[in-house]
Formats: structure tokens, C-alpha cells, sequence
């Protein structure tokens, strides 16, 4: 405002249509001038993006497919509250929001990188994917996770801030504790996020208690293997009171094993750190199998026996595509965005498991 010659109170009522009133154009922005109105059209938006797809239904999980203003896709998921955690009555809601499009990371029992990495999402892009959601849903959003497609702190610069405008008390006032983010190890941008100066929550996308088991799920562990990992989550809980959580997804055969549930219990207890174990949700394309529930429940028991604060999650969603970056490839295949979604190396490596 000040460089269009304005005094600074305009700025402010810009912030109040953005964030408190949700004004879908800048002409909805009645209390500036027309010429004011005009001059910022021509220049910005107020949306970026539009809801092409919602599956689930409104008692569900339900997924978003969010057209970006490139053509491009990103997915949004929301989360309704789990009765046996919060009560009948819970109008609690999760959403988890992707930070960027595609992944770079290759996990290998994820669809957010079978079409590779695209580019980061903006701090708008990230911001706007909650304002979308609680303008379709009409319900607020007080939990968030970035969780979805991309790795939050592989675009860190963009993740924080869009942190900080959610945050704010002029932005959309979520506290800082019901953000969590999410990464698969980046060791280095673990430190840097401790020193972050919000409250914030961490996760780790664990899956894998030894070197051995977790390189062959996830390429990250070769540049920052479980050492060098854990000796990041040491400086962040001497910087945080919050714990940590570990994110466990549970394949047959490749990392449901009981020596892996004793080390990763031993793990999680140096950490005071929560356990979340979740089956294998089914990929199109990779030939992973999710365990039996009795393997299952071996897994967890070992956990809890430890005294390992642990939950197993039958996860929501399973059949709307809900993993990360299913929805998104489907659209972008038919689009001819992504020629070929499922590259030969990754079917191989299934295969192989």
C-alpha cells in the first residue's frame, strides 16, 4: 500500500477481507476506493486455485483435488474427529495439507513421487488450501498436518511462513500447537525448524527402525541415515516440551517384523516419542500388501508392553484413494500432464520386496 502511494490502514482492511470476511474478488472489497480496487486487480488475485474433485462424504474422510492456476494438482484431505479420541460430540476436524507438487523423496510405498517432483507450492498456495476447504465445507479447520503431497521441509522458506499467516491472529488463528509438520528425515532442516520460534509439532515418517529396512523404503536414509536422524530429534526435544511422533506404516514382509517392533521401541523410548502405526494403504501400480490385523496388533502389543505410548490406525480413506498423491496422479494421467505415472524402476522394486 505504501508503494501505491496509500496510507497503511489500507492495508489492514485488505488483511480483514482476505482472511476474516474470505473475499472471493477484490471488487468484494466495498470499504476501498474503486480506483483502489481497480489498480489491485489488475495486479493480484484473491484465489489461486479451484476445487476440480471431493470425494468421501461429509461424515468421511473426504479428499480434495485442487487445480492449481499452471493446470497443474494438488490434494487436500480432511479429517472429521475419531469418537473413541474426542467423544461422540467432537466437531474436531483434521486437514492435511500437501506443500508441494509431486515429491522429489521416491518413497517407495507412496504415489506422491511416482511422476517425480514438479515444483514447490507458494505460502499462498499452502494458505489457500484451508481457505478452500472451510469455504466448501462450512466447517472450520482446527487441526493441521503437513502430511500430504511433498516434503514440507524440502521448501521450507514457503512451509514457515505460510505456518506464521495461519498462525496469526490477522491470518486464519489456528494455534501453533494444532500444526504439526511432517518430513521423512531431512536431519539439517530439523535443527533449523527447533529454532523455529512457534510452538509447532513435529512427525517423523519413521518406517523402519534399522538402516537395513528403512533404505529399502526410503531413499532419504542414505543421505541421512538413523544416527544422524536421531541425533537431530535430540537437539529438537532439548529445544521443545512437545513429543514427537513417529509415523509407521506397516508392509508385509518388509518392515512388520517383531525385531523391528523391539528396536523401534527402544528408539522411541530415548525420545519419550508416540508411535502411529498405520496398514499399508493400497497404490495403484506398487505390490506392497498391508499386513493381517494379527500381525498387526503383534506389532503394537510389543510397542505398548515397552510402555511405548502407540496407537495402530485402520486408517480412514482407504477407499477413496485416499494415500498421497492417488487422486492427483489419476487427474494429471488423464490430462496428459503425466505421461507415465507408474515409471518401470518403481513396479521392479514392488516386486522385488
Amino acid at each position: 500500500m505504501a508503494e501505491l502511494g496509500e496510507p497503511g490502514f489500507r492495508a489492514k482492511q485488505v488483511i480483514d477481507w482476505t482472511f476474516a470476511k474470505r473475499a472471493v474478488s477484490i471488487e468484494a472489497m466495498s470499504n476501498l476506493s474503486k480506483g483502489l480496487r481497480q489498480t489491485l486487480a489488475e495486479r493480484y488475485v484473491t484465489r489461486t486455485m479451484t476445487i476440480s474433485t471431493v470425494t468421501g462424504s461429509k461424515d468421511t474422510t473426504r479428499k480434495f483435488l485442487l487445480k492449481l492456476h499452471d493446470g497443474r494438482f494438488v490434494e487436500t484431505v480432511l479429517i472429521p474427529a475419531n469418537p473413541a479420541l474426542y467423544g461422540e460430540a467432537s466437531d474436531r476436524h483434521t486437514l492435511c495439507v500437501s506443500s508441494q507438487v509431486g515429491c522429489a523423496y521416491d518413497c517407495k510405498f507412496c504415489a506422491s513421487g511416482l511422476a517425480g517432483f514438479a515444483r514447490n507450492l507458494t505460502a499462498a498456495e499452502i494458505v489457500e488450501q484451508i481457505v478452500q476447504v472451510e469455504a466448501y465445507s462450512g466447517e472450520r479447520m482446527d487441526n493441521l498436518v503437513f502430511m500430504g503431497m511433498g516434503e514440507p521441509l524440502a521448501n521450507y522458506s514457503h512451509v514457515t511462513k505460510a505456518i506464521e499467516i495461519l498462525n496469526s491472529e490477522w491470518g486464519i488463528g489456528i494455534g501453533a500447537r494444532h500444526m504439526t509438520v511432517s518430513t521423512s528425515g531431512l536431519a539439517p532442516q530439523i535443527k533449523r525448524l527447533a529454532d523455529f520460534p512457534l510452538q509447532i509439532r513435529l512427525a517423523i515418517s519413521l518406517h523402519g527402525a534399522s538402516d537395513e529396512v528403512r533404505d529399502k523404503i526410503m531413499p532419504v536414509n542414505k543421505k541421512h541415515n538413523l544416527d544422524e536422524l536421531f541425533e537431530a530429534l535430540a537437539y529438537w526435544r532439548s529445544k521443545r516440551k512437545q513429543h514427537i511422533t513417529f509415523e509407521y506404516i506397516l508392509i508385509q514382509g518388509v518392515n512388520d517384523g517383531l525385531d523391528q517392533a523391539h528396536r523401534l521401541a527402544k528408539r522411541a523410548k530415548g525420545l519419550d516419542a508416540k508411535v502411529n502405526l498405520i496398514p499399508y494403504n493400497t497404490v495403484e501400480g506398487l505390490q506392497w500388501v498391508r499386513p493381517t490385523e494379527e500381525v498387526q496388533d503383534a506389532f503394537r502389543d510389543v510397542l505398548l508392553n515397552a510402555g511405548v505410548k502407540a496407537t495402530l490406525r485402520r486408517e480412514k480413506g482407504h477407499d477413496i484413494a485416499a494415500a498421497c498423491g492417488q487422486l492427483r496422479l489419476r487427474q494429471e494421467t488423464e490430462d496428459g500432464i503425466i505421461e507415465s505415472p507408474i515409471p518401470e524402476k518403481r513396479i521392479t522394486i514392488g516386486a522385488g520386496a
